[in-house]
């Protein structure tokens, strides 16, 4: 089954073992978004995201994924609270892992309070869970990429596990072209996005700490294998990540594109990055030091 493809609710059934998923707050329960009827939107009964609980392999895990195909995934006031309430019951129940299936273009301008809120609630629970020594693992492959909000919470991540189409980005290409122009950065290329924000970049460059085909399966084995070797969270961890940061940015500050800092971290035909095969760049991505590390 394609990840991309496939509906948040078709992701989490083939995603975690058979038969074991049990949702909180489902449609059944009709906790839809108070504000989009003031704007003549249409709601959705889930609100655009599906949180409940399952096993991953025989291990309990708490699950939150997010619809794209409903206003793009964003984050609104009871889309926030069902992730918010998921991470906070990750420290009464203690799973094994808490797994995020990110598909957000960002927050509702609708509900603009309650959605950046909602998302500066999610980072600090996040932060809270992994305090208390249980993972968090993002995975992002879905059509809306993991924008705005969604970005931000996707970096308190213990770990990150990227498809090709899994895009990453605070500010997405539409946002960066209406307030720096087209000539910073044209939305309608979509090469460039790609290039910028796509996941082979975002593994590249150690924002993603596993690159995946497009299939439920192999997102299932990278979580697996993420939870297992998911950092400390300390603050050794967070000085290592800054110090990580401060160097990227003194390497790569003064490139254009993507393509120009694969050149310099010596992928020797860096141009033909985005044509490779799953395989042959899982390949590349091995020999790239900046590409792994435990500083997240």
């Amino acid at each position: 089954m394609s990840w991309y493809e496939a509906s948040a609710r078709q992701r989490v059934a083939a995603f975690l073992d058979a038969d074991t998923f049990e949702e909180f707050v489902g449609p059944t329960e009709r906790a839809m978004s108070p504000h989009l009827p003031l704007f003549e939107l249409p709601r959705a009964f889930d609100d655009g995201i599906v949180v409940g609980r399952g096993r991953l392999d025989g291990k309990p895990v708490l699950v939150a994924a997010q619809e794209g195909r409903f206003m793009g995934g964003a984050f609104g006031e009871v889309h926030g609270a069902k992730l918010v309430g998921l991470l906070r019951a990750a420290l009464e129940v203690r799973p094994a892992a808490v797994l995020i299936l990110f598909d957000t273009g960002g927050v509702r301008l609708q509900e603009a309070n309650a959605g950046e809120t909602a998302i500066a609630e999610a980072m600090r629970a996040i932060t809270e869970v992994r305090a208390a020594g249980i993972p968090v693992v993002g995975l992002i492959g879905g059509r809306a990429g993991a924008y705005g909000g969604g970005g931000l919470i996707a970096g308190t991540c213990a770990r990150l596990a990227v498809s090709e189409s899994g895009r990453i980005s605070v500010s997405g290409p539409e946002v960066i072209e209406t307030n720096r122009g087209a000539e910073e950065f044209d939305s309608r290329d979509r090469a460039l996005v790609w290039r910028t924000m796509g996941g082979k970049h975002r593994r590249l460059t150690g924002g993603a700490d596993a690159y995946v085909a497009d299939t439920v399966a192999a997102f299932r084995d990278a979580a697996l294998d993420l939870i297992a070797r998911a950092p400390a969270f300390d603050l050794a961890t967070l000085e290592a990540e800054q110090a990580r940061l401060e160097a990227r940015l003194t390497r790569f500050g003064t490139c254009r594109d993507g393509a120009d800092i694969w050149a310099r971290l010596g992928i020797n035909d860096a141009q033909a990055v985005p044509a490779m095969t799953d395989a042959a760049f899982t390949e590349i991505a091995a020999g790239v030091p900046e590409a792994s590390h435990d500083a997240r």
